[in-house]
């Protein structure tokens, strides 16, 4: 690929985000119902590749037990209001009206409440007895502090999520996280990023992580492209990180690492192409926090948003469309690409004459930027 010249002291690759991106229907057409949406990562298999991100106004403990049952798998925010506060809906109903103006300030104030252990224990567990897999999340800051607590609550996946983690962090204050260590002693599958190059992939595939969560910057609720300069166009990111996996399976004699696209992911389309070019699942956000039934009544906010000294996300309306089941399932009443995410990805696959994810990986993509007018 040809780099471009920026200046006469700068060149940079030219890279694609989904919206850049099209698939190409082939000469063979399936019936979506034969289509399989299903995926294994470790022991687990769930029947649609959907992951709900581990944010307050997504993942409750209510909602990581209603999206388990509907086939996908809930994350839990282990650092959110949950673990904070034996009763959060006040906090919640609070976010939610607060003015623009003074959101960021009073949310760092309500998530400077320190996190409870026994809080911890009490909301995996309610997941737990619901009989779904039991997922939560903690940030590479609060892993050492809190891991212990979270393996012995009992999970069956264990996520390090961040704007961006790498498996060699330098500190000269603190000991950072020895991921290579810590994945290698916990007896649970971990699905660690984000990450968005393929050598920064690659080392953290090498550290024995199940799963690579791809993408920071790019979600509804960010931004870190205006306050770090930092943003990851996702269709080149998965795509690079899938190479990743591709090479790390010939390192390493056979191991095949998840590749989950986290971030971009608005529309169903959006979802269809991140598996297109190579990722095997995605993790949602905002398009979850539209469902009438999540926590955030109509808001979308992640840990950027209340992060002590450096806020690089926003509070923002992101409206209530449907219940969750209906925005995973449908039936639609819009063409907007919002709701039935699942039957959207089952017809393209099917349209494309594609039998499963693994294979629809192989579709034929075209650079085709598209420019809403």
């Amino acid at each position: 690929m040809s780099d471009i010249e920026i200046g006469r002291a700068k060149r940079a690759r030219r890279v694609y985000a989904f919206d850049d991106i099209a698939i190409v229907p082939s000469r063979r057409t399936r019936d979506p119902q034969d289509v399989s949406v299903s995926w294994t990562i470790d022991a687990y298999t769930f029947d649609i590749p959907v992951l709900a991100a581990p944010m307050d106004s997504v993942v409750s403990p209510s909602t990581a037990i209603a999206i388990g049952k509907l086939g996908g798998l809930g994350v839990l925010d282990l650092e959110g209001v949950w673990t904070r506060y034996d009763d959060p809906e006040p906090v919640l109903a609070e976010i939610r009206s607060l003015p623009a103006a003074t959101a960021t300030k009073r949310m760092q104030e309500i998530y400077s409440e320190p996190v409870k252990p026994e809080l911890v224990t009490a909301r995996l567990a309610e997941i737990r007895a619901a009989g779904v897999p039991v997922a939560g999340a903690l940030s590479p800051q609060r892993t050492q502090e809190l891991y212990k607590t979270v393996v012995d609550a009992g999970v069956d996946l264990f996520v390090i999520r961040g704007t961006t983690v790498s498996a060699e962090h330098v500190s000269k204050t603190v000991e950072p996280l020895n991921l290579k260590k810590f994945i290698y002693e916990l007896d649970v599958p971990v699905i660690v990023g984000g990450a968005a190059t393929y050598t920064a992939a690659l080392h953290l595939m090498r550290t024995g992580a199940a799963g690579v969560l791809v993408g920071f910057g790019g979600g509804a609720a960010s931004t870190t492209r205006a306050s770090l300069g930092i943003h990851a166009p996702m269709a080149t990111a998965v795509a690079d990180v899938a190479g990743a996996r591709r090479d790390y399976m010939d390192e390493s004699g056979g191991r095949y690492v998840h590749v989950i696209a986290d971030g971009g992911l608005g529309t169903s389309g959006d979802i269809v192409k991140a598996i297109s070019v190579g990722a095997d699942a995605v993790m949602l956000g905002s398009t979850l926090a539209r469902a009438t039934d999540a926590p955030g009544g109509g808001w979308h906010w992640g840990a950027e948003a209340h992060h002590p000294e450096l806020p690089r996300g926003n509070r923002v309306e992101v409206g209530s469309l449907a219940p969750l089941a209906e925005i995973l399932y449908g039936p639609s009443t819009a063409a907007d690409g919002r709701v039935n995410l699942i039957g959207a990805l089952r017809r393209s696959m099917a349209t494309t004459g594609y039998s499963d994810l693994k294979e629809f990986q192989r579709v034929e993509v075209v650079v085709a930027p598209y420019h809403a007018g």
